[in-house]
């Protein structure tokens, strides 16, 4: 197929890239490359998937990767809607994964603007492009977040989600909402993914595993939010990425025939673990002891997460399953090859 994948150069974006290119789809990757943070991993992931950084560098021009045949690049905002247009008009996708997105819970609270524009425009502009150039099916990524201050423990897709408690998460409950229009009025598939704490090679530096494996190796002291009382339902990134594929290549025809042209999913390793726990697990793969500097709960933040995967094991007979003591070593290991520590 050819597939059109937002996001390429961040963390979740490259390995979804990379799983469909080697398994002989045509992928055009976009991203804008923001600042957000630093933009050389984003270009080094690019550089894996044979993109140079000045042929990432240049705006509106698709480049060809020099070592995969069948995979491009364009460097493109998600909420330049004529420039998006033109982009579906010209290429033609089958498919689209939607993984672009302004990231970060505590970042919407200093920059709310960007969460508009990328993850609400931005979306839009995704939706118009569908619609318009008859995709198949939208795989998006959506997020544990829009659970907010729900109390029931697994989360289930069939939860009420109408108490976010950031902007990230409304934008992303915007989503949904978006989306669930779409399939209604103009009959093409989308499917939500709700990712859950996603971590492993080449993830980002503002998520907790990045900023603790630095600091402990730095031997600075690392923010414990909570005061530890947090739990998250860690999910490995070959595990969203195994996810991400099976649902796109899965054929959409019998979904059709049943008028299930929408649909939302969990996608994590079902498992809650506490945050002390995932900090020790840290401490063990390093050799190192992290010095602990406990702080209380950050605005916009919730207590736990836990995802309930029933629908995703009964629909692609599929569930996210890497110990965190295996992905958090793998993390380590590629942590300290890429920063030569």
């Amino acid at each position: 197929m050819k597939i059109l994948v937002t996001g390429a150069a961040g963390f979740i974006g490259f390995h979804v890239s990379k799983k469909l290119t080697s398994l002989g789809h045509t992928v055009v990757g976009l991203d804008n490359i923001n600042d957000y943070y630093d933009v050389n991993l984003k270009y080094a992931r690019l550089n894996e998937l044979g993109i140079d950084k000045q042929a990432a560098s240049e705006y509106n021009s698709l480049s060809k990767s020099t070592t995969i045949p069948t995979f491009s690049f364009v460097r493109m905002d998600l909420a330049n809607s004529d420039q998006m247009a033109g982009l579906f008009n010209q290429e033609q996708f089958q498919v689209v994964c939607n993984l672009a997105a302004q990231a970060g819970v505590r970042y919407s609270l200093e920059n709310p603007a960007a969460y508009m524009d990328s993850n609400i425009v931005g979306f839009l502009n995704v939706l118009e492009g569908c619609r318009h150039n008859h995709v198949k099916h939208l795989v998006y990524a959506s997020s544990s977040s829009v659970y907010g201050l729900n109390k029931k423990i697994p989360f289930e897709t069939s939860d009420s989600v109408d108490h976010p408690i950031s902007l990230y998460a409304a934008s992303k409950k915007s989503n949904e909402l978006m989306a669930h229009t779409y399939s209604h009025l103009y009959g093409f598939n989308t499917t939500g993914l709700r990712f859950f704490t996603v971590y492993g090679p080449w993830g980002r530096p503002d998520m907790a595993l990045f900023l603790f494996t630095k600091a402990i190796l730095n031997g600075e002291p690392i923010k414990v939010f909570n005061h530890g009382h947090l739990e998250r339902d860690f999910t490995y990134i070959d595990d969203i990425t195994e996810g991400v594929v099976r649902i796109i290549e899965k054929d959409t025809t019998e979904r059709e025939k049943n008028d299930q042209l929408y649909k939302l999913y969990n996608i994590g390793n079902n498992k809650s673990v506490k945050l002390l726990d995932f900090i020790e697990q840290i401490e063990k793969s390093l050799g190192m002891q992290a010095i602990k500097n406990h702080l209380p709960m950050q605005p916009g933040d919730v207590e736990r997460t836990w995802a309930n995967v029933d629908e995703l094991i009964k629909d692609y007979d599929y569930k996210p399953n890497t110990p965190i003591a295996m992905g958090i070593a793998k993390f380590t290991e590629w942590y300290r090859d890429f920063y030569n520590v």
